[in-house]
Parts: C-alpha cells; sequence; structure tokens
C-alpha cells in the first residue's frame, strides 16, 4: 500500500508521467542496454525491443499498476502481476536486476521530465517501483521453489525426440529431458521458454505453449516460422530430432481452472495451441460438462493440429466444435466462414472463456462473450509476445 504523502503525489502527477510513459521507457532502454548489452543479447527478446512492443507493454504496466495503487489502495492487481511474474521466471529474472532496472529507469524519468521530478515526486514514484518489484520478486521466488530449480536457474537441457510439420509454417518439435529425470509437472494452457544460440553468438529466449496434456511423457511444443522472427526461424532451419535445446521449467497464469463449470476455448492461428493441452487435459479427465472450441484461421491448411483439434473435441460427450477459415473447403458450413460469430454458438451459463491469439481477435471475441452474459471476470486470455493489453487500455 502506498503511504498517504506518496498517493497524494503519484495521483497529482499520475497524468504527466502517464503522457511521458513511453519516451520514459524508450529512454531507460537504450540506457538500460549501453551499460548492460548483455541482457539485449541474452535475455530481453531484439524482435520486440526493434518493433517497441516491449517499450510499451513496460509503460502500460507501469501505468496501469501506478492508477491501480491510487484508485484501490487497499487492493493489489495480483492477475496483471502474477502475469509478469510467470514470463520473468520463465526467463530466469533474479531480484538483483530490479536494481539494474531501477537505476536506469529513474535516470530516464529524470532526464524526460526535468525540474519537474521534485525530491517528493522521486519519492513517490519510488514507493510505486519498489512495491511492484518486491511484489514481483516475492511471486518469482514462489515459483521456483515450486519447481524445484534455484532463482533464475530454470533451464534443463531436452532432446528433440521428433519433429512433425504440421503446416507449411508450424513445425511440433517432441521433447524429452536429456537427463533422463522425470518430466517435470505442468498445468494445462502452460508454456515454456527456449533458449537457442544464434550464429552472432546471443542466446535468445522465446516463449512457446506446451501443446501436449500435463500429464504427457513427452513434452510437445509447435512453432509457427515468424518472417523476422531470429528463434523461430533458427528452430525451423536447425534443429532436427535428436538434437537438444534449452528449456525452462512451464510457466504461464492462463491455465484451465478445476472443476465441471462449462469451458469455451476460443483461438485463432498458434493461439490454438495452449487450447490444444487443454483439451486433451479435459478428454483425459473425462470431463461432462459442456466444452465450446471456437478457432479462426485462414483456411484449413493453415490450421495448426487441426486433426487433434477435432479428434479431441469429438472425445468430450458434451463438446461443439466451430472452425471459422477466411478461405474455407468446399462444403464447409457458409456460417462459418471469415471472423468468429458467437451469435448462433450456446454458450452455457457459468462458463469459464479461455482466448489466444491475435490481440483484435481477442477484443472481438471478449466483446461477444460480454454481450451473451458472460462475467468479464470469468473471460480469460493468453498474449503471444508483450502484453499490449494493459497498454492499449492506458490509450483508450
Amino acid at each position: 500500500m502506498l503511504s498517504q504523502t506518496a498517493t497524494t503525489t503519484v495521483r497529482a502527477t499520475l497524468p504527466a508521467i502517464g503522457a511521458a510513459i513511453e519516451e520514459i521507457t524508450a529512454l531507460f532502454y537504450d540506457k538500460l542496454f549501453t551499460a548492460h548489452p548483455q541482457l539485449l543479447r541474452d535475455l530481453f527478446n531484439r524482435g520486440n525491443q526493434a518493433a517497441g512492443t516491449q517499450r510499451q507493454a513496460l509503460a502500460g504496466s507501469i501505468a496501469a499498476f501506478a492508477a491501480h495503487l491510487v484508485d484501490r489502495p487497499d487492493e493489489r492487481p495480483d492477475a496483471m502481476l502474477a502475469r509478469i511474474a510467470h514470463k520473468h521466471a520463465s526467463l530466469g529474472v533474479t531480484a538483483g536486476q530490479y536494481k539494474v532496472v531501477h537505476k536506469h529507469l529513474f535516470e530516464a524519468i529524470v532526464e524526460v521530465l526535468g525540474d519537474a521530478v521534485t525530491p517528493e515526486v522521486a519519492a513517490g514514484w519510488d514507493e510505486v517501483y519498489w512495491l511492484m518489484a518486491n511484489a514481483l520478486i516475492a511471486l518469482e521466488d514462489r515459483l521456483y521453489a515450486e519447481h524445484g530449480v534455484l532463482k533464475g536457474d530454470t533451464w534443463r537441457d531436452w532432446e528433440v525426440a521428433g519433429r512433425v510439420e504440421e503446416t507449411a509454417e508450424v513445425a511440433t518439435f517432441r521433447l524429452r529431458p536429456a537427463d533422463g529425470r522425470p518430466v517435470p509437472a505442468a498445468k494445462p494452457g502452460q508454456y515454456v521458454s527456449v533458449q537457442v544460440e544464434l550464429p552472432d553468438g546471443a542466446r535468445q529466449i522465446r516463449q512457446y505453449s506446451l501443446s501436449s496434456a500435463p500429464g504427457s511423457a513427452l513434452r510437445t511444443i509447435a512453432v509457427k516460422r515468424v518472417g523476422d522472427g531470429e528463434v523461430s526461424q533458427h528452430l525451423h532451419a536447425h534443429v532436427r530430432e535428436g538434437d537438444r535445446l534449452r528449456i525452462s521449467a512451464p510457466y504461464g497464469d492462463l491455465v484451465l481452472k478445476d472443476g465441471d463449470a462449462p469451458v469455451l476455448l476460443a483461438s485463432a492461428g498458434i493461439g490454438c495451441t495452449p487450447m490444444v493441452s487443454m483439451l486433451e487435459h479435459l478428454a483425459a479427465t473425462g470431463r461432462t460438462a459442456p466444452v465450446t472450441v471456437v478457432h479462426a484461421d485462414r483456411s484449413p491448411a493453415t490450421h495448426p493440429l487441426r486433426a487433434d483439434h477435432g479428434a479431441l473435441a469429438e472425445k468430450l460427450p458434451s463438446a461443439s466444435a466451430h472452425f471459422f477459415y477466411e478461405h474455407p473447403e468446399p462444403g464447409h458450413p457458409a456460417g462459418r466462414t471469415g471472423l468468429v460469430d458467437l451469435a448462433d454458438i450456446e454458450v452455457a451459463d457459468g462458463t469459464q472463456a479461455y482466448l489466444c491469439g491475435p490481440l483484435p481477435f481477442m477484443r472481438a471475441v471478449r466483446e461477444q462473450l460480454l454481450a451473451k452474459g458472460v462475467p468479464a471476470a470469468d473471460i480469460h486470455y493468453e498474449v503471444f509476445g508483450p502484453d499490449l493489453w494493459l497498454a492499449a487500455a492506458q490509450e483508450s
């Protein structure tokens, strides 16, 4: 909780900080990587840095956290913090790195805002930063402890047990621990980080959802080849059966809830991967409540894991699958052509909805679910890449 003095200061300066936050975060990253180039080489996603999406995500999270502290001082935005903590733990972030971030972030704030950063303003925002940082450190420590790994040391060597070309753009990699130890526990919907060494010596990291059920003997990830994606291009071009990869323990806060509530799984493109994991878990546990599967893609040929997606839904006694294609095959239902439209799809009372795909897709599906009476608290989402939902909310 912010002190009363800090609350007053942060409330008064939040508009100015918010208006300049993207300029501040851009300068922050410049300072950080100038002082610590190894962080850009081996920790941060160079593609997201070049595109500016990581800067937008950081700006959105800081502004959202500060606004929450001011508007609801007795609550903590645990959902937002959990999402960030899971991503940090999958990267091996440690407590000491927060001090490095603090130094360069506050230097950037002073440089951008100048004389407006009085000692009182600096002290108020220092409280905001350390409330957020210490909450994340505690959550990350807990995640490391749950997986029985040293703080920041989440990596193990895994062997590629098989590779399948799912579509022209997507390959599935089946993985087993190289040391022969048991596969670590996971929850349906979680992801792992994959670290690869690129030709320039950089060790870049990306996250990929597990597309296998948590109890499977092998881990499975489906990787879409992205035009400018350093890691996805490397995996597609160079990684074959018998090769080894450095892979983290499983993380991610978008996980299937226990219980017997109806479920809706909505995805687009490669966003189907966590949904297939959830479906496999539902089928393995004999879920009898209604399960509604919705997927959008360019065509059946570009639909990753299409056969598994449909077959797993058919295993569930009360499931229905609705695949929307922009360019369908002959005979595909006319009502399932183009963008997802839930108008004629029944959504049972008490449904827990899980969304994964591009942000515009998730926004559209969320709006339709809200219109059908699904409470906002029962709509959960996963973003591949920096979470720009909060950044977008700050602009709207």
